[in-house]
């Protein structure tokens, strides 16, 4: 989201959705809601932030962390299948040329790249998320050969760590209230 008629947008699709299903609140609850769901006390501290976002001009719309990759088929294997991500889009500068592409999933967008200077081997992110513990269930269930993450128990939330063929790490945290 990055303005607040974005916001007001979403208030307004979830009060038409409730009113389909004979559910009825105010424009002011459902703007209550959306607040709510974006992580906010009220609307007022929503409205606030954003305008103070927009008050000097600059807003930071997406993080995109990149992590170099050795191996297409391992990365594919890795963020495709195991963790889910969806392929967004490929890029190469000519036959025979490293692979730069995006994947994604549930608003978290990853870069992987095999070109070198791009990033190190090694890195970490750290991702804040909901649903840590479903994510872990879903991981635990494909079974896949190279990992098997469990849930840690940290003093500032879960969190399930998972390393790529690469050395990379990606710390899924879901905070504590």
């Amino acid at each position: 989201m990055r303005e607040l008629p974005d916001a007001k947008a979403m208030a307004k699709a979830l009060r038409n959705t409730l009113k389909h299903q004979q559910i009825d609140i105010s424009h002011s609850q459902a703007l209550e809601l959306v607040a709510a769901q974006l992580g906010y006390a009220n609307w007022n501290v929503l409205a606030a932030k954003l305008a103070s976002a927009e008050a000097d001009g600059i807003h930071f719309a997406q993080t995109a962390p990149i992590f170099r990759i050795f191996d297409e088929a391992k990365a594919r294997e890795f963020y495709v299948d195991f963790l889910g991500f969806n392929l967004d889009w490929e890029h190469r500068f000519g036959d025979n040329f490293p692979l730069y592409c995006q994947v994604s999933r549930a608003g978290l967008v990853l870069h992987l790249s095999g070109h070198h200077g791009d990033a190190s081997p090694g890195s970490t992110a750290y991702i804040t998320m909901h649903g840590v513990e479903r994510f872990q269930q879903e991981l635990a269930g494909k079974d896949y050969t190279y990992m098997k993450p469990g849930i840690e128990a940290l003093p500032w939330g879960k969190q399930v760590t998972v390393t790529d063929p690469f050395s990379n790490r990606i710390r899924f945290c879901e905070p504590d209230d």
